[in-house]
């Protein structure tokens, strides 16, 4: 059962009540994968990992979760690579991650994997909370595993949408100017990171 196939639409109270319901769930194996990468000191991006992250998103929801996308998109004025380019940019996005992986601050490689996923947009569908997830698990796992608070990083930055798509815009400017600066998108992930565990200390009303 696929609920976009059979409602025609994301609008549906259904459709979006097991949306709240696969977020839930991406966020428990999210949360699981840090402390196993943790324990056993592997810690890398693999592809089967962000289809994972995808596939708990949109699961039930689209036909395509967890399967890079058999076709183009257009996601605002952005338009992301062509659907027979994904395997390979991914595969070379994965790649250069893990080889700066540990030399890089744990700030600037989650916006790097968080601007970069949504920039290929390699999924049909879920690709923002697969990049949010994806930049939280990079965050956590470089700093040494999951962070104190109430509210993820991930769910914060989906709050501060219009900044954080801002961002977006600004690092993709500069990719295409050829010099990236991710420099206002690492802000407002330390920014958030900050209200996260500072959350975490704050009295429950």
């Amino acid at each position: 059962m696929f609920l976009f196939e059979l409602l025609g639409r994301e609008d549906h109270p259904v459709y979006q009540a097991l949306q709240v319901s696969n977020t839930q769930r991406q966020y428990h194996f999210l949360l699981s994968v840090i402390d196993a990468a943790k324990a056993i000191n592997r810690v890398f991006l693999s592809a089967s990992f962000l289809k994972a992250l995808n596939f708990h998103a949109i699961s039930c929801l689209h036909g395509s979760a967890g399967h890079y996308r058999p076709c183009e998109v257009k996601v605002g004025k952005h338009k992301p690579v062509s659907f027979y380019m994904v395997d390979v940019q991914m595969e070379d996005f994965i790649n250069y991650v893990n080889s700066i992986w540990s030399q890089t601050d744990p700030f600037v490689l989650a916006a790097f994997v968080l601007w970069r996923l949504n920039f290929i947009h390699p999924f049909v569908n879920g690709n923002g909370r697969t990049a949010r997830a994806a930049c939280y698990f990079v965050l956590c796992s470089k700093l040494g595993g999951a962070l104190p608070g109430t509210i993820m990083l991930p769910e914060l930055l989906k709050r501060e949408r219009r900044h954080y798509v801002i961002a977006l815009r600004l690092a993709d400017r500069s990719s295409r100017r050829g010099n990236l600066d991710l420099t206002v998108l690492v802000n407002l992930i330390q920014s958030l990171t900050q209200e996260q565990i500072e959350s975490a200390t704050q009295p429950q009303l």
